[in-house]
C-alpha cells in the first residue's frame, strides 16, 4: 500500500494487543513507531516494557508518570460528584483513558507525528474514549484503530501471530483474561467472565482479599476533606496519588471494593465486568457522608439529579467536552463548604460510616432533637402540611 504515514505514536501497554499492533504498524505502514506508555499506577506491569517494545520494533519509547495528574485532575473532580455509572462502576478505566490520550497527543505534537494509534477493540468503549480525546485536542492527527482495519478476528489470532513473529506474550489460549489496572482500580473481562452466570475465579483478584478471609478485627479510618477533595488520612496529609494508593492498601486488606456487574457499553452491547476499587469505594462513601451535613438540601438534590448524566459523559468518552466542563463548574461550586472529617469502619468487605464533622456543618442538634428546643415551632407544621395536602385532596375528589 502507498506510504501515507511517516510517524505514529502508539498507546502501548506491552500486552498482547498492543504488542501485535506495534509490529503490525511497522509492517503495514512502513513507518516510524513511537511506543508511549502512561504510568497511571500499573505497578509491576511496567517492568521491562522499553526493552520489550524495542525488541518488537519500536523506534522510540516514552514512559511518562501520570499518576499525580490522573488522580488530581481526573479522579478527584469526578469523585466530587460522587460519580457512579449504572449499578456501581466507579469509572476506573473511563477516567484513565482521557489522561492517557491527552499525553499521547502532546507527544505526537512534540514529535511531529502524523498519526496516533490505540489497541481498543471495535466492540468496546475505549475506542470512543481515545478517539474523542484525539479529536478534541488535535483533530488534524490521523487515527489508526487496528482492530477495525486488520484481518485478525480474535485473540487466538493475535496469539498465533505473536508466536509466529517471536513476540513475547503472557496471555495463553487457556487464560485469555483482559485486565486493566491503574491507581483507581483493576478491571477484569473476557474468558470465563463472558458467561454472566459463572462467578469469577477466587485467585483472579489482585488488590483485595476475599472478604471472608479479611481480618476479624475492624479498622477505623479518618479521612479529611477540603472543598470536596480528600487531603489527609488519619491526620497525615498526602498528595492525591499517595493518598489513593494508601487507601487502596487499607481497603484491600479488608476486602472492600469488589463489584461484579453487567453494564451497557456506549456502542449498545452489554458487557460483564468485575472490578476492584478499594480506595475509591472508601472515598465515595466518606465524601457522601460529609456532604449530608455540609450541603443545602436543594443544591444536593439538584446535583444528585445530574450524577447519571455526568457519569455517562465520562463513560462515553466526553471528558473533553463543553457539557462536561460546564457540569464540572457547577459541581465544584457545590463543594465549596464540603470540608471536614469522616470516620469510617472497614470490616469484611464493608465500609461503614461512624461519624462526620465539619466547621461548615448545617446540622443543628437543637433543631434536630426530639426534645424541646428553640428555633422551631411544631404548630407551624400544621399549615405547612395543609398547603402540601391541598392538591392531594383535590386529586382524590376528582377520582371519586
Amino acid at each position: 500500500m502507498p506510504k501515507t504515514i511517516n510517524k505514529v505514536v502508539l498507546a502501548y501497554s506491552g500486552g498482547l494487543d498492543t504488542s501485535v499492533i506495534l509490529r503490525w504498524l511497522k509492517e503495514r505502514y512502513e513507518c516510524e513507531v513511537i511506543a508511549f506508555v502512561a504510568d497511571v499506577g500499573q505497578e509491576e506491569e511496567l517492568a521491562g516494557l522499553e526493552k520489550k517494545a524495542k525488541a518488537t520494533g519500536a523506534d522510540k519509547f516514552y514512559l511518562v508518570d501520570l499518576k499525580e495528574e490522573f488522580v488530581r485532575d481526573f479522579v478527584f473532580p469526578a469523585f466530587r460528584a460522587n460519580v457512579m455509572y449504572e449499578a456501581g462502576y466507579l469509572l476506573g478505566t473511563s477516567l484513565a483513558r482521557p489522561v492517557i490520550a491527552k499525553k499521547q497527543v502532546e507527544i505526537a505534537l512534540e514529535e511531529n507525528a502524523d498519526a496516533v494509534a490505540h489497541g481498543a477493540t471495535g466492540k468496546g468503549n475505549d475506542q470512543v474514549r481515545f478517539e474523542l480525546t484525539y479529536m478534541a485536542l488535535a483533530p488534524h492527527l490521523k487515527i489508526i484503530a487496528p482492530w477495525r482495519e486488520w484481518e485478525f478476528k480474535g485473540r487466538s489470532d493475535l496469539i498465533a501471530y505473536a508466536q509466529k513473529k517471536g513476540i513475547p506474550i503472557e496471555v495463553t489460549p487457556e487464560k485469555p483474561y483482559s485486565i486493566d489496572r491503574n491507581l483507581l482500580h483493576i478491571s477484569y473481562e473476557g474468558g470465563i467472565l463472558e458467561d454472566p452466570w459463572q462467578p469469577p475465579l477466587p485467585d483472579m483478584f489482585k488488590m483485595t482479599v476475599d472478604p471472608q478471609k479479611a481480618p476479624d478485627e475492624p479498622e477505623e479510618v479518618v479521612i479529611t476533606f477540603e472543598k470536596g477533595d480528600p487531603v489527609a488520612v488519619n491526620g497525615e496529609r498526602l498528595l492525591p496519588a499517595r493518598l489513593l494508593d494508601y487507601l487502596n492498601k487499607i481497603g484491600g486488606r479488608h476486602g472492600v471494593g469488589r463489584v461484579d456487574l453487567v453494564e451497557n457499553r456506549f456502542v449498545g452491547i452489554k458487557s460483564r465486568g468485575v472490578y476492584e476499587t478499594p480506595g475509591g469505594t472508601i472515598l465515595r462513601i466518606a465524601h457522601q457522608a460529609l456532604e449530608t451535613i455540609t450541603m443545602d438540601r436543594e443544591v444536593m438534590h439538584l446535583r444528585d439529579s445530574l450524577i447519571p448524566r455526568y457519569a455517562e459523559l465520562i463513560y462515553y468518552g466526553f471528558w473533553f467536552s463543553p457539557e462536561r466542563e460546564a457540569l464540572q463548574t457547577f459541581i465544584d461550586k457545590t463543594q465549596e463548604n464540603v470540608t471536614g472529617e469522616v470516620k469510617v469502619k472497614l470490616y469484611k468487605g464493608q465500609c461503614i460510616v461512624l461519624g462526620r464533622r465539619s466547621p461548615y456543618s448545617l446540622y443543628t442538634q437543637e433543631l434536630a432533637t426530639f426534645e424541646a428546643g428553640r428555633g422551631y415551632t411544631p404548630k407551624d407544621a400544621e399549615g405547612f402540611i395543609r398547603l402540601h395536602g391541598l392538591r392531594l385532596q383535590m386529586w382524590y375528589r376528582r377520582r371519586r
